[in-house]
């Protein structure tokens, strides 16, 4: 029974910003520290296309931040591939969520 990797890490990932996108509702501080970080990627010469992406994204109200960080469309998907909340989760909650993907996908498989 084969997995599809890219299914699984898509799935991580949106896992991943579900996390974040509860935290930001407990923890505003991190929407000014990916703000931060995208600032940083758009003063590389020439920003990357995906710092401009998520410029537009931390520019919009904290509602709306959240519900983007877990759409299924094809926008959200490819900007959390270069998510500037890197740190937002701990090492031991990413492999948690890891774990709990694995075990899902190969039930589903």
């Amino acid at each position: 029974m084969a997995i599809d990797s890219h299914r699984l890490a898509e799935e991580r990932s949106i896992a991943y910003h579900r996390a974040i996108a509860a935290r930001i509702a407990r923890q505003p501080a991190l929407l000014e520290r990916a703000r931060e970080r995208v600032r940083a990627w758009l003063e590389e010469s020439p920003p990357p296309r995906y710092a401009l992406g998520w410029a537009e994204v931390l520019r919009r109200d904290r509602d709306s931040i959240r519900v983007f960080l877990t759409d299924p469309g094809e926008r959200a998907r490819e900007l959390r591939q270069s998510s500037p909340f890197a740190g937002a989760l701990s090492a031991a909650e990413r492999w948690e969520i890891w774990r709990r993907i694995r075990r899902e996908e190969v039930t589903l498989a």
